[in-house]
């Protein structure tokens, strides 16, 4: 599974990075699509897991701070 994600991402970083490139080589962009799908998901699930595991109450509780 770790492989087959490394090399889709191989490819898809370089279009990520020079978007232009994608769409010059005749491309219709599917690729920075998924690319930008991919990110905006990792970003929410990145706040997510920040909010659940630092800034919820119930990590309030655990590390002994009063509620607000």
């Amino acid at each position: 599974m770790t492989a087959v994600v490394a090399a889709l991402l191989s490819g898809l970083i370089p279009l990520a990075l020079d978007g232009e490139s994608a769409a010059e080589s005749g491309g219709h962009g599917n690729a920075i699509a998924v690319v930008s799908i991919v990110s905006i998901a990792g970003g929410y699930l990145l706040l997510f897991v920040l909010w659940r595991y630092v800034f919820s109450a119930k990590a309030r509780a655990r590390r002994g701070e009063p509620p607000d």
